[in-house]
């Protein structure tokens, strides 16, 4: 297989419920980071440690990258420095936060902590965002720009009051990609591959009468451009609103998964869920591929194909058949 063949060798997940800076990342240097940088630092760590000691090692700083997706990481911190500049002038703004301002710097104690020099993006598209960053991270490698990625979501609890603050989300999913044969010649373990494709359905078409059918049709080409056979077994996850876009591609998904019912997810109010039930279909029975599906009501969709597969790989990428033990996470 290619150089650029990517495969899952590690996933980190953080829930902001419980969540303790110090307890995940260390007593000093952590403190005035906002809660969603926090929160993606442990999720990386996470996700290194769970590809063993020579992940990073084992590639040259200038051939890693990061990509993180967020909707809502900076919202609160930017209410908070509104209420200052408008109460007390901008001479009251932290010198400590006030660069957080620009939504990039919140990825970039990431690439500074790891030694990420490849390149580090950052995607805010509504609801899609984690699965864009997962998207362009692997376009990043596959151009040469790094061979190690890491990538996922972030997201801060929205601020009482805001629109969705009763649905947001808090916490960080991070996965670890690496071409496979760089797996195998460390020894690594290969979780699994995803896919991602995202386009656009505007929500006028998404109304319509025929919204359910083209949907379909975009969730269907997503698919094939992937690599899935129509027909084969496929599971599949829908995190969706109520929208009319939502409820186009929740009919789209009947139509195309007639023989095996879908699971749909309310969605929450940024770009987190999407990437976690992805993150979790990795550890469903290897092999059996996966849809994750998720929609804006802004028009934007996205499909992420989650091919499990905890086998070890041999040096030209392929899987070897090593047996999944239960506790293996």
């Amino acid at each position: 297989m290619s150089g650029t063949d990517l495969v899952v060798a590690g996933v980190g997940t953080v829930s902001a419920d419980g969540f303790d800076f110090r307890a995940a990342l260390g007593r000093r240097g952590y403190k005035y980071l906002p809660p969603a940088s926090q929160y993606f630092l442990a999720a990386a760590k996470r996700a290194l440690a769970g590809a063993g000691p020579d992940a990073l090692e084992a590639t040259e700083p200038e051939r890693r990258g990061a990509a993180v997706g967020t909707n809502s990481a900076a919202l609160a911190l930017h209410r908070t420095m509104d209420r200052t500049v408008t109460g007390t002038g901008a001479e009251g703004l932290s010198p400590v936060t006030a660069p957080y301002f620009s939504i990039n710097l919140f990825g970039s104690r990431l690439a500074t902590e790891h030694d990420l020099k490849g390149f580090n993006l950052t995607l805010t598209t509504p609801r899609v965002a984690g699965f864009e960053a997962l998207r362009t991270g692997q376009r990043a490698v596959a151009a040469g720009r790094a061979r190690l990625l890491i990538a996922g979501a972030t997201e801060e609890a929205l601020p009482e009051g805001e629109p969705g603050a009763d649905t947001a989300e808090a916490g960080a999913v991070a996965l670890l990609l690496e071409p496979a044969a760089s797996v195998a010649a460390r020894g690594g373990r290969a979780l699994g591959r995803l896919g991602v494709r995202t386009s656009f359905l505007p929500p006028p078409m998404a109304a319509a009468a025929d919204g359910g059918g083209r949907a379909a049709a975009l969730v269907r080409d997503a698919l094939d451009a992937l690599g899935h056979r129509p027909g084969a077994p496929l599971g599949a996850t829908a995190v969706l609103d109520g929208s009319p876009v939502g409820e186009a591609v929740a009919a789209a998904l009947e139509e195309l998964t007639a023989d095996e019912k879908y699971e749909r997810v309310a969605a929450g109010a940024g770009a987190l869920a999407p990437v976690a039930r992805a993150a979790a279909a990795l550890d469903g029975a290897p092999g059996r591929a996966h849809a994750v599906v998720t929609a804006a009501a802004e028009g934007h969709l996205a499909v992420c194909l989650v091919t499990p597969g905890s086998a070890r790989v041999s040096a030209d990428g392929e899987p070897m058949s090593t047996p999944r033990r239960a506790d293996d996470r």
